[in-house]
C-alpha cells in the first residue's frame, strides 16, 4: 500500500496514528464522553455570544467605526472557530479511525484557520488602539477601504496557514518526523505554529505594555484637572483591562502552544497525550472570553444586546451617546472647567487625548 515514491499517501489514518503512538479507542471510553460534551457545550457559547455581537455591530450605526470593524471580524473569526470545533467533535474520538487523510486534514485545517484569525485579530486591535490611542483621536482615522485590506490580509494569512500542512509541509512521506499530538503533521511545521503565535503574543504584550505606560503618563498630567482618588481609580482601571486582556490570553493560549513545543520536540516524557485535547478546549474558551473583554464593557454594546435579545431597555436610547467613553473625559471636562483661561488650549489637547485612552478602559 506504499506508493513507490517512499509516501504513504495510500494509507488510513488509523496507520498514522499507530506509528506515532497515538492509538484510536474502538469504543467510547468516559474520557471521550467528557471532552466531547465539554467541548460542544464551549462550541454553543462560543457561536451565540459571537453571533450577538456580530448582530450588534450590524444593528447599531454607531458602531460603524474601524475599531468595531476589527471588533466584527475578531467576533467573525471566533465564530468560526466555534464551527470548526463543533465540527471536530463529530470527528473525533472513534469517529477519527473513519477519516480519510483528506477528511483528517480538512479538520485540522478548519481549526489552525479559526484559531490564526483569532489570534491576528487580536493583534490587528492592539494595533488599532495604539494608533489611535498615541494619535490622540476619538477614532482611528483609518478609511474603511484600509480597514478591509487588513481584515482580508488577517483571513488570507489565517487560510495559508491551514492549507500549509495539506499541501506538502506534513510527514505523509516522512513517518519518523510525525507528530505525537497530530500524527500527520511534521514536528517542524507543530514548532513553527508554536512560535509564530507566541512571537504575534510577544508583539501584544509590548502593544499593550506601551499603551499602559502611555496612559499612565496622561493620567498624571491631567492630575491637575482631577482628584487624586479618582485619578488613582481610573488608572487602575485601565490595568484591570490590561491585565484582563492579557492574562486570558495567557491562560487559554500558553498550556496548549507549550505542549506544541514540547511535541516538536519529540519529548517522549512528557505526557502530552493525556492533556492535549483538555488544553485545546481551554484554546478554545478564549473565543468566548474575546467577546466579554472587548464588547461586553461597552454600555451602548450591551443596551443593543438588550434590544436583540428583546429584553426591555430601561434608558432611553436617545439619551445614549455616539460612543460611550465615560469615566475620565468627564472627569477631565468637570476639573477644566476651573482652570486659568491661560491653559484652555492645553486643555482642549488633553481633553482630546483623554477621549482616545478612554476606549481603552471598556
Amino acid at each position: 500500500m506504499t506508493n513507490v515514491t517512499g509516501c504513504y499517501y495510500d494509507q488510513s489514518v488509523k496507520f498514522f496514528y499507530e506509528k506515532s503512538g497515538k492509538n484510536i479507542s474502538t469504543y467510547w471510553r468516559t474520557r471521550d464522553y467528557v471532552i466531547v460534551t465539554l467541548g460542544m457545550g464551549v462550541c454553543f457559547i462560543v457561536i451565540f455570544s459571537n453571533l450577538l455581537v456580530i448582530g450588534a455591530i450590524m444593528k447599531n450605526k454607531r458602531f460603524h467605526f474601524p475599531i468595531y470593524y476589527l471588533l466584527g471580524n475578531l467576533a467573525l473569526s471566533d465564530l468560526f472557530s466555534g464551527v470548526s470545533y463543533l465540527h471536530l467533535m463529530f470527528h473525533t474520538g472513534p469517529w477519527t479511525s473513519k477519516l480519510s487523510v483528506y477528511q483528517w486534514f480538512v479538520r485540522q485545517g478548519l481549526i489552525d484557520t479559526s484559531l490564526t484569525a483569532s489570534v491576528l485579530n487580536l493583534l490587528a486591535v492592539a494595533v488599532e488602539r495604539h494608533q489611535t490611542i498615541f494619535s490622540m483621536q476619538l477614532h482611528s482615522n483609518m478609511s474603511t477601504r484600509r480597514i478591509l485590506v487588513v481584515i482580508v490580509l488577517i483571513w488570507l494569512v489565517a487560510i495559508i496557514l491551514g492549507l500549509v500542512p495539506t499541501v506538502g509541509w506534513n510527514c505523509l512521506c516522512d513517518l519518523d518526523n510525525c507528530s505525537t499530538m497530530a500524527p500527520l503533521y511534521s514536528r517542524t511545521y507543530l514548532i513553527f505554529w508554536a512560535v509564530l503565535n507566541l512571537l504575534t503574543f510577544s508583539v501584544m504584550v509590548a502593544v499593550y505594555t506601551r499603551i499602559f505606560l502611555y496612559v499612565r503618563h496622561k493620567s498624571k498630567m491631567m492630575s491637575q484637572h482631577t482628584s487624586q482618588l479618582k485619578r488613582k481609580e481610573t488608572v487602575l482601571n485601565l490595568m484591570k483591562t490590561v491585565t484582563t486582556i492579557l492574562g486570558c490570553f495567557v491562560i487559554c493560549w500558553t498550556p496548549g502552544l507549550v505542549v506544541l513545543l514540547l511535541d516538536g520536540m519529540d519529548c517522549t516524557s512528557c505526557g502530552i497525550l493525556a492533556v492535549e485535547k483538555y488544553f485545546l478546549v481551554l484554546a478554545e474558551c478564549n473565543s468566548f472570553v474575546n467577546p466579554i473583554i472587548y464588547c461586553f464593557r461597552d454600555k451602548e454594546m450591551r443596551n443593543t444586546f438588550k434590544k436583540i435579545l428583546c429584553f426591555p431597555c430601561h434608558r432611553d436610547p436617545s439619551s445614549f451617546s455616539e460612543v460611550q467613553f465615560n469615566t475620565l473625559e468627564h472627569e477631565v471636562v468637570s476639573g477644566s472647567s476651573d482652570a486659568h483661561e491661560s491653559n484652555h488650549k492645553q486643555n482642549n489637547s488633553h481633553i482630546k487625548s483623554m477621549k482616545s485612552l478612554s476606549t481603552l478602559q471598556k
